[in-house]
This record gives structure tokens, sequence and C-alpha cells, in this order.
């Protein structure tokens, strides 16, 4: 019996961290560094890490390319960050709130010798808890003694890179009948994943034949389109078109995977739309933010079917990265059941966009 914390423990702890501003150390590779979230760093923390030494501000090669500045690792910038930077001006290269209104940001040097390992594998852990793709890390000595001497969380990059790629394994929490709408016979799951991340959930229309095709869609979260009724998307209104199939069809599962905003969480989310009303498009917005196209994880609504015993599935999609995910997942898309509804005036350029850059379907 011990006490210690897995691995995952311990990402879940160095999430929360990073998210209140506190640094956590990552080693490998006969490296060490201190890591924090540029978007909670404030100015004492910032002042007490150039104690320790030359902070360095890592990118992804998305925000860099906004930036202007040079992606010589490929994937991601190695910012050198200047004797008299302040928080403000760190932040600005975090952000792209002030993009517009400042765009002269530099001259910024790009680090081109040593390892970029420890920045990539921060860049990734800010991504995963929900923050901007921004870490400011310094080079330490002694980290395991450094990291008790403080109580700081201590990841390997061994351990984060094999975890963070994993799927957490899901267990069925609870499921229980809950009348719909759509149809009376409604019975919800919630899925808890092993590392602490949000729940996912299904909705179970009728009692669906698992040796036959089951009528599916997977739902990303969208807490503007379907609980507030927002306009600019089709999320809602194909929310309830889904439902209302299944219902009139008698059986029929819909994933709701809490994958906001395609991955980045709400408040990203946010961000991309004040950056819309700048006039970039939604896959713009996503880069200038640091973010991918896409952010999201469909492993997981593949794992939840196979959990509830089905393996071939009529998808309600307009997607055909949810089709390709799911077939390589090991399940059989008999039919791709296309899903147009909800299409305004405000979404417009929206549903435009997803077609010609993300491949959606007609």
């Amino acid at each position: 019996m011990t006490l210690a914390l897995s691995i995952i423990e311990r990402l879940t702890r160095a999430r929360g961290d990073l998210r209140m501003g506190v640094p956590v150390v990552l080693s490998g590779g006969g490296e060490a560094a201190l890591v924090v979230a540029v978007e909670a760093l404030d100015a004492a923390r910032l002042a007490d890490l150039r104690g320790f030494g030359a902070p360095v501000l890592a990118l992804t090669a998305r925000r860099a390319e906004t930036l202007k500045a040079r992606a010589y690792d490929g994937d991601l910038a190695r910012i050198a960050l200047p004797a008299d930077a302040g928080l403000e001006w760190v932040r600005a290269l975090a952000d792209p709130a002030d993009d517009l209104r400042v765009p002269m940001k530099g001259p910024l040097q790009s680090l081109r010798d040593g390892r970029a390992d420890l920045h990539r594998a921060a860049l990734a852990l800010a991504k995963s808890a929900h923050l901007l793709p921004a870490a400011l890390l310094v080079p330490v000595a002694g980290a395991v003694p450094l990291a008790a001497a403080n109580g700081l969380t201590l990841l390997t990059l061994e351990e984060v890179g094999k975890a963070l790629l994993a799927l957490s394994p899901l267990a069925e929490v609870v499921s229980a009948r809950v009348p719909l709408a759509a149809a009376e016979a409604g019975r919800v799951h919630i899925f808890r994943p092993e590392d602490g991340t949000e729940e996912h959930y299904a909705i179970e229309i009728g009692k669906p034949d698992r040796s036959k095709p089951v009528l599916a869609r997977i739902h990303s979260a969208c807490f503007t389109g379907d609980v507030l009724g927002s306009l600019k998307c089709d999320c809602g209104p194909q929310l309830k078109a889904a439902l209302q199939q299944m219902g009139a069809e008698g059986a029929g599962v819909l994933l709701y995977l809490n994958q906001e905003g395609r991955g980045i969480g709400l408040a990203n989310k946010m961000r991309a739309y004040s950056l819309q009303d700048q006039g970039f498009d939604t896959v713009e917005a996503n880069h200038r933010l640091g973010f991918e196209d896409d952010e999201r994880d469909f492993r997981i609504g593949a794992d939840i079917l196979r959990r509830m015993g089905f393996s071939q599935v009529r998808l309600m999609t307009n997607n055909p990265k949810k089709i390709a995910m799911m077939e390589g997942c090991g399940l059989t898309v008999t039919e791709r059941v296309p899903l147009h509804v909800g299409q305004t005036a405000q979404n417009r350029g929206y549903l435009a966009t997803k077609a010609a850059k993300s491949g959606h379907l007609p």
C-alpha cells in the first residue's frame, strides 16, 4: 500500500496549479524547468521566476505565425524574454485580444539552440487545463529537491508524454430514466474519466438493438448554442433535431461530450468569438489564439459506444473526421445521416467556413 500519487493524479494536480498561477516542475533529458501558464501569471510571480534565471516564453507555431516570430522548433517557438519585459508585454504575446490595436510586439528573439521538449510538454499541459497555450519556463537545477522544498508538483517528460496522449479510461458512474420532450423513453448515462477531467454523457433513446447499427450522434457541448440559443452556430438546433429523429425512430444514442469550443474550453471559445467580431473566421480565430482548427478527441465517443455494447452506427454528422475516427477506432459506420438545421443570417459565414476549411459535407 502506498500514498504516493500516480502520474494521473499528479497531472490533475498540475492542471489545477497552472490554472491558479502556481508553477510546476518539469524534468527530462537531463534538464528541468519551472513552468507557469502565462494566462494565470502575476507580476510578483514573474519577479520570483526571474530570480531563478532567464525566463523563456513558449508559444505554439500557430500563435508565433500571427506574431511573425520564427518557430525554429517546428510546432512551437521559444521566445527569449527581454530583461525589461513586464507582465503586460508577456500577456500581450499570449493573448490576441489587442493584436489589431497593437500589432507590433517585437522585436522577438526566437531561440534555435537546445532542446524544446520541456516547452512542448508545457504547452500540452496548458491546453489540457483549457488555458491559453502559452507558458513561461525558467531552467533550474535540482528538480526533485526544488519541488519538495516548495511543495510544487513534479512531472517528468516521459510520464507527461504518455499520459497526455493516452485516452483516459472511462467508467460508467450511473444511469437513470429521464423522460424527454423528444422521447419519453430516455435514459442518461454518466461516464467519468479516470484522469479527473470532465464527465461525458450518453442519452439513450428507447432500447437500441446492440446487434444492429444504432442511430448515433457525437455532439460536443456548446453552452452558447445548446443552453442560450445562440444564433452564431447551429449546435442547439442540431442537438434538438438529433433527439427528435431518434425519438421518431424509437431508438438511438446521443453522446454529449464536454469538449466545449472544439476542445479549447468556454473561456477560449469566447476569446475566439471576440476575434470573430474583429473580422476573423472561426478557424483564423483559433489559430490566432494558438490552437489548431479542432482540438477535440473523438476517441471518447467511440469508447463510450463500445462500452454500451455497440459496434455499428448510423452516424448523424456532416463532419467526415467523425466518420474516420469511428472507423479508426474499430466501429463500423454503415451510413452517414446528414444533419442540416439551424442555419441563420448570423451563422452563414461560420457554416461556410466549416465547409471550406474543415471539410464538412453537404
